[in-house]
């Protein structure tokens, strides 16, 4: 659109129009995928994995909101020269037209949603006013719409406004559709309630839920929903956990760890609070498998996954292995259960304890060999958190495993 609708010319005011018109579609197109990115849209769920979206969408949202400053800082800087006025008079003038106040306030607004997800920044805030101030992403993006139609770039020619239009359009139903209706149709399709909350550990509790018809939302092992308690103090948030055994008679589990407010909350949940589940998302699943052996490799709470995929990927005696990293043995999950499954199974289950950073690293290429002299002959299945996880897969690569056999997903994001 910028190419066809450019005239080049060697002018100073043309220069600076030339780049704040470039930066501003790139702007407004960039926008429209960090919204798409954020529709929970199966197909790309389920594909890409929604821990990798949502880097994804951090790591756009600094460009967009480069490309929305440079926009402005060129704009301003053309106007000024080309009416010959300082950069305050210029900033009055070009104010006084609706569409670019509009896209002002909009930009003012997605900067305010950028600092507020600034990792110093969203420390120190309470979750649900970060989740209240994104929302205000919504507004920017609108605001910004109206700009993009009023200016010369989009409205000059008929195509391109109803191009640009559709785009929004249709990035406008995924989210309504995505994040609106089909959470609400599969609350009242499912009926799913809290029916237990058993402790599992020091800080850990599994959640067992009871619903209707819960084959027909094709969670498969490893996969996770976002899951929103309709108690008090817990209903506003939508929270990811993995499903920490397969979906078996209608009956659903997922295992938490006290991290936060919300988790913590998770406690005191009543038998009978209704469920709303949105999902399922996460493509840590055995649809990635490419080789007959397969290595479970699991840190902390990141056993929810690989547990429900412990006992469900295929394999004969000795295919599937599941190492199992944890500060001590009272730290462990489900032992008992592991223990069931690798007898009946005839898998193999290793637990590698101690505290981190001692002298023996038992993910280190050497341990790892030592258990599994064919490691690299292993697909890996890895979930735990950040620091274990990259970790990890360095020792894995070391050890021979090629990077397009590491199948990982973090549990935070």
């Amino acid at each position: 659109m910028w190419g066809v609708q450019v005239r080049p010319s060697a002018r100073l005011d043309a220069l600076f129009s030339t780049g704040a018109h470039l930066t501003g579609l790139l702007a407004g197109y960039g926008v429209l995928v960090m919204l798409l990115l954020m529709a929970r849209v199966p197909a790309l769920e389920h594909g890409v994995g929604a821990d990798r979206i949502a880097r994804w969408h951090a790591l756009g949202g600094r460009y967009v909101l480069s490309l929305c400053l440079s926009h402005g800082a060129l704009a301003l800087c053309g106007y000024a020269v080309h009416t010959g006025t300082d950069l305050l008079s210029a900033a009055r003038g070009l104010l006084g037209h609706p569409a670019i106040a509009a896209a002002a306030a909009g930009a003012g607004l997605l900067i305010t949603v950028g600092v507020a997800s600034a990792r110093a920044v969203r420390r120190r805030v309470r979750h649900e006013t970060w989740r209240a101030v994104h929302l205000l992403a919504y507004l920017g993006a609108a605001l910004g719409f109206v700009h993009q139609m009023a200016g010369p770039d989009v409205a000059e020619s008929m195509i391109t406004r109803w191009l640009w239009a559709m785009l929004h359009a249709t990035v406008a139903v995924l989210l309504l559709w995505y994040r609106g209706v089909v959470p609400v149709r599969q609350m009242l399709r499912h009926s799913l309630r809290v029916l237990e909350v058993r402790p599992e550990g020091p800080g850990v509790v599994s959640v067992v839920m009871q619903g209707i018809g819960l084959d027909r939302l094709h969670a498969e092992p490893g996969q996770f929903l976002r899951w929103r308690f309709l108690q008090r103090r817990l209903w506003r948030t939508a929270l990811p956990f993995s499903l920490s055994a397969p979906v078996r008679d209608d009956i659903l589990r997922i295992t938490v760890k006290a991290a936060g407010d919300h988790t913590r909350r998770i406690r005191r949940l009543r038998a009978g609070t209704r469920v709303l589940a949105t999902g399922p998302f996460g493509a840590l699943t055995a649809h990635r498998r490419t080789r007959r052996k397969v290595l479970l490799l699991a840190g902390g709470i990141g056993i929810t996954p690989m547990r429900a995929l412990f006992e469900t990927l295929p394999g004969g005696a000795g295919d599937i292995t599941l190492l199992y990293r944890a500060n001590n043995a009272a730290q462990l999950l489900f032992r008992g259960e592991l223990e069931a499954i690798a007898a009946a199974r005839q898998a193999g289950l290793h637990y590698l304890l101690g505290p981190s950073g001692a002298a023996y690293d038992p993910l280190s290429p050497q341990a790892l060999r030592a258990l599994l002299p064919d490691l690299a002959e292993h697909d890996v299945f890895l979930c735990g958190p950040p620091g274990m996880a990259n970790a990890a897969t360095a020792a894995l690569i070391r050890a021979g495993v090629p990077p397009e056999h590491i199948h990982d997903e973090y549990f935070t994001f």
